[in-house]
């Protein structure tokens, strides 16, 4: 790993060194928490967790090659090389933020309150059409995430693109001076993590914060349909994206083809044809997220298409299932009401009889009784003919649907009754915050 000594590790972390002074010029092979991933050179990182404690397996990452243990103590009988800091994760964001610092090439840092998962899949698919490109694995979007992403940063990278996930005030500061990013893309501003940032203006004030460390000659991409994105005021050339008239680059004329979403691009006198192989309203976003940051870095309107016909769906993100019987919405990855309504939009435009099934959205604070309720509501407004809802706050949104509206107690009933209520032919949503599992719900549906 470029520069990464345990002589410079230990500067950039301020930690104290238990070790053979030999071995301090020596550079790490990688940078791991995982002792499962533990190969001979690496730095393991002794993680405190609420089930699994790091510290528990030191001894075992030495004996299997780690060069040095990053740790919060020395367990008991572990012998080896160890740089003893107060917080192992404030560390490894330290050494992380060192790392990111040698390395001179565009680094896009993306966040929003829904689909950053969705536009950082869409923007590196872009990107990759013509430079060798680093992206964030998964959805490891939080303090360690995005430390763990930088380390994956080779001399051959010359873009990265950096999903950036806060859910408190305070955690775009110490997300945005280890990334440092010279440009940034803002998806959406939602109604999401309502319980520490309080509203909509406390969650755009928390992720702008991204520009204050932002090169002045660097980009911001914000979404022109969303009325405080398009407002922002910046020192950095804008460029926006999204469906609106007002908007620089814009997705238009879509229309469905099977599973696949078509568009014609737009951005002044440049206009061309894409095909992206995903479902959703959501996805006309991604695409103009993706041709925007492909205009600005200069690709074709060949490769941008290209780019985006890549595209590849992320665990359960709108993934469209065929069963023979059903069309299952696989959405469950996670929900707030922003993503959740433009789910319920893309599902009203489907044949056939409309079936959502819905579970509790977290972390909305005090509004959640009442966004819950908009959240049924609108399903009714839209025609989805049968709205199932399970967990304590989708009572709400149960009650909101109306007539078309049932409650479950529990998820296991939900899943008992699917049976009896699902009809063939039916296209059927799955959405719920990750926590309540709805994944048990669409493999039941994939076996009706």
């Amino acid at each position: 790993m470029k520069n990464l000594t345990l002589e410079n590790i230990l500067t950039a972390c301020r930690g104290v060194w238990h070790g053979d002074d030999a071995l301090l010029g020596k550079t790490v092979s990688a940078v791991v928490t995982d002792s499962r991933r533990v190969s001979a050179g690496c730095l393991f990182a002794a993680i405190p967790g609420e089930r699994v404690d790091g510290h528990d397996f030191a001894a075992a990452a030495l004996h299997d090659g780690a060069l040095c243990v990053l740790a919060q103590r020395i367990p008991a009988g572990a012998e080896g090389n160890f740089i003893l800091v107060p917080d192992t994760v404030a560390a490894l964001q330290a050494i992380a933020g060192f790392y990111r610092a040698g390395f001179d090439i565009p680094v896009l840092g993306i966040t929003g309150s829904v689909g950053k998962t969705t536009a950082k899949e869409m923007v590196a698919s872009v990107l990759s059409q013509r430079f060798c490109v680093h992206k964030t694995s998964g959805n490891f979007n939080n303090d360690l995430g995005v430390a763990l992403t930088l380390f994956g940063i080779e001399e051959r990278h010359e873009a990265v693109v950096v999903e950036m996930g806060i859910s408190h005030p305070g955690d775009m500061v110490r997300l945005a001076e280890i990334v440092r990013p010279t440009a940034a893309l803002y998806t959406v501003i939602g109604d999401a993590h309502l319980e520490f940032l309080r509203s909509r203006e406390g969650i755009f004030a928390e992720k702008t914060v991204i520009n204050r460390y932002l090169p002045e000659q660097g980009l911001v991409f914000c979404n022109g349909d969303d009325n405080l994105l398009a407002g922002m005021e910046c020192a950095q050339r804008a460029l926006s994206f999204g469906l609106g008239d007002g908007c620089d680059v814009r997705a238009e004329n879509a229309r469905t083809l099977g599973d696949s979403t078509a568009c014609t691009v737009s951005c002044g006198d440049r206009r061309f044809d894409v095909c992206v192989p995903a479902y959703g309203e959501h996805m006309l976003y991604a695409v103009a997220e993706g041709a925007a940051v492909g205009i600005a870095f200069g690709l074709s309107d060949e490769e941008i298409a290209a780019g985006i016909a890549a595209y590849e769906t992320v665990g359960h993100r709108a993934r469209r299932i065929e069963t023979g019987k059903l069309t299952v919405i696989d959405d469950c990855y996670n929900a707030n009401p922003t993503s959740t309504a433009s789910a319920l939009r893309s599902l009203a435009r489907c044949d056939g009889r409309r079936v959502a099934v819905l579970g509790d959205m977290l972390e909305l604070g005090g509004q959640s009784a009442a966004l819950h309720y908009e959240t049924g509501a609108l399903a009714a407004q839209l025609g989805i003919e049968l709205v199932l809802c399970t967990g304590e706050a989708s009572r709400e949104t149960a009650r909101g649907a109306g007539a078309c509206g049932r409650h479950f107690a529990e998820k296991d009933a939900l899943i008992a009754a699917l049976a009896e209520l699902v009809r063939e032919g039916d296209t059927v949503l799955v959405k719920a915050s990750r926590s309540m599992r709805f994944e048990d719900i669409t493999s039941a549906l994939e076996t009706l």
